[in-house]
């Protein structure tokens, strides 16, 4: 605790023994009656400005609840001043019908709103938003409660004790609410704000039991200010600083890991029982006949002044859950769809796993066969063979190449060896694979259309790999167009650090588009094709970071969308996931 605190909580204490030492020494006058005045003054200003530096130190919901508890005590303190007023500075006695017990009854309110903030516990601004609305209902009704049950006696008819037996009644049942939601956030919160509520608890139970106290001696006529029943409300109202003091301490603390009440359960049933209660109370004015008609009357305008005024709260709320509502249906089929898509995925790369390692066993196999009919190839090569022979064994060697070429791909595939990877112009790569297949696209009688874009980012991949997939999607376009010939765009696009590839034909299009990358899936007829192509590619997109579509279009014909992520994308990639 700091100097200054520490100073000010003697003061306190100094104060508290003052008033003790007046109690006790000093008989009914109008001196003890100024001190004890002046004494319960200071305590309240005292427990309202140590409100305010965790009010200006903190922010959000922390420094509303401050705020709000601060000016619950300043209303408390602006009663304390008129009471002073009267029997200090007019000398008199205080009325009866004293106007100023609203702002006893209602300083509770702000306090009560604090409350429901629960500063010591993590919410969602959705909850707190809802949640507002419910304890606005329960504010409001605490303010109709004492239109209903004080004012009439008051104002209307004029009525001494129906009046004061009203107020001590109502005032006693708020005191009571207050006191049962500080003892259910004492019971949930920790650390330093469990310590804050059982302060405010404690200061609020005195006070309430030395004011039923005081009511009790007021009624038998042995209470005057500055008695021995004025200690212990001094004592409540010092005690209410205690909190603000313990709190300058920790203005940056925002939650304690306590439990959140559950507010959408018991908040919106109280708002609710709120609601329900004023046609009760309408019964209660018309059907009792001890009530002057003056009184039923003002009950009954009040209580549908009331009704209307909760009635447009109500209606707000169901407003602000509709639209949550709306959001929630929104995220959650947005979700769904991803979730879909997400298990498509998995789906796909458990089989492309499964076939990779079918295939890179198969692989390893064919490889020890291929090495020895290349090594026998080139013996053959060196003996001497015919002109007829030679040839011969020129394309055994060369098929034999041909499919240790395979080979490695296939194992490349199945990340049984890993690619070399080097800075790539996709364009480069597009035009030899266009050109590889110029024969094809002549005997196809297709026509091509090219638009490529410069400069095109480098992406970074291997080059064999990628002429394959170029290569093979090319080939199944021209598979794909009738006798009579097509028409193939080809097209390459920058877009979100992107580099994009799309092939797009007016062929017949895809039966089955989400389907044309699972193995062994193919449209051809029985032994054109093994339908191990597409997923190949899929593979190889994959291990490039990219992504790989197909989608048929509006027209005729089908699309694939070949993405890769750029140099830059790449590299910004590598230094978050190296930092992390």
């Amino acid at each position: 605790m700091s100097k200054p605190t520490r100073t000010w909580a003697a003061g306190l204490v100094s104060l508290i023994l003052l008033q003790t030492a007046a109690s006790v020494f000093l008989k009914r006058s109008f001196g003890l009656a100024a001190l004890s005045d002046l004494l319960q003054l200071a305590m309240l200003l005292s427990a309202a400005a140590s409100c305010l530096p965790s009010a200006f130190q903190t922010r959000g919901r922390t420094r509303l609840f401050w705020l709000l508890m601060s000016f619950g005590l300043t209303s408390w303190l602006s009663y304390q001043a008129l009471w002073t007023y009267f029997e200090v500075v007019k000398r008199q006695e205080v009325p009866s019908l004293f106007t100023g017990d609203a702002i006893l009854f209602l300083h509770i309110v702000p306090m009560m709103a604090a409350l429901a903030l629960q500063p010591s516990v993590e919410q969602h601004d959705r909850d707190l938003r809802l949640g507002s609305l419910d304890f606005a209902l329960l504010l409001v009704w605490w303010v109709y409660l004492y239109l209903f049950a004080v004012i009439p006696w008051q104002y209307v008819f004029a009525n001494q004790a129906a009046y004061a037996h009203n107020l001590n009644v109502s005032y006693l049942a708020e005191k009571l609410a207050f006191l049962t939601g500080l003892a259910l956030l004492w019971s949930r919160s920790s650390g330093s704000w469990r310590t804050i509520y059982a302060h405010w608890f404690g200061a609020s139970l005195l006070y309430s039991l030395s004011s039923y106290v005081a009511n009790w001696a007021l009624a038998r006529d042995i209470y005057y200010s500055g008695s021995l029943y004025d200690l212990p409300l001094v004592v409540s109202m010092g005690w209410m600083a205690v909190p603000g003091l313990l709190a300058i301490k920790i203005p940056s603390e925002q939650t304690q890991g306590g439990r959140s009440l559950p507010r959408g359960v018991w908040a919106a049933r109280l708002g609710m029982l709120a609601v329900f209660s004023l046609p009760i109370f309408a019964c209660l004015s018309i059907f009792d006949a001890a009530v002057p008609p003056p009184v039923r009357t003002f009950r009954l305008v009040v209580t549908l002044g009331t009704m209307m005024l909760m009635g447009a709260m109500v209606f707000l709320k169901q407003h602000l859950l509709d639209i949550e509502l709306i959001r929630l249906l929104r995220s959650s089929r947005q979700a769904f769809d991803e979730l879909q898509l997400l298990q498509g995925q998995l789906v796909q790369s458990e089989k492309l796993a499964s076939m990779g390692q079918l295939v890179g066993g198969a692989a390893h196999e064919l490889n020890n066969p291929l090495t020895a009919i290349l090594g026998y190839s080139e013996l053959l090569s060196t003996t001497q063979l015919g002109a007829e022979q030679r040839v011969l064994s020129d394309k055994i060697s060369r098929q034999a190449k041909r499919v240790r070429a395979l080979v490695a791909s296939l194992l490349s595939f199945a990340k049984q060896v890993p690619s070399t990877k080097a800075p790539l112009d996709l364009n480069s790569i597009l035009k030899t694979a266009l050109k590889l297949a110029q024969p094809e696209i002549l005997g196809a009688n297709v026509g091509i259309s090219v638009h490529l874009t410069e400069p095109l980012p480098p992406v970074l991949g291997d080059a064999n790999q990628l002429l394959q997939v170029f290569s093979h999607i090319i080939n199944n376009a021209m598979n794909a167009m009738t006798a009579g010939g097509g028409f193939l765009h080809v097209a390459t696009i920058v877009e979100r650090s992107m580099a994009i590839v799309q092939f797009s034909d007016n062929g017949p299009g895809m039966l089955e588009p989400d389907r044309v990358f699972d193995p062994f899936y193919t449209t051809r007829p029985v032994g054109e094709g093994a339908g191990l192509g597409l997923s190949a590619c899929y593979g190889i997109i994959q291990e490039h970071g990219g992504s790989i579509a197909c989608r048929n279009n509006d027209a005729a014909g089908a699309t694939f969308v070949i993405e890769l992520p750029a140099m830059e994308q790449v590299a910004q990639y590598a230094e978050a996931h190296a930092a992390k």
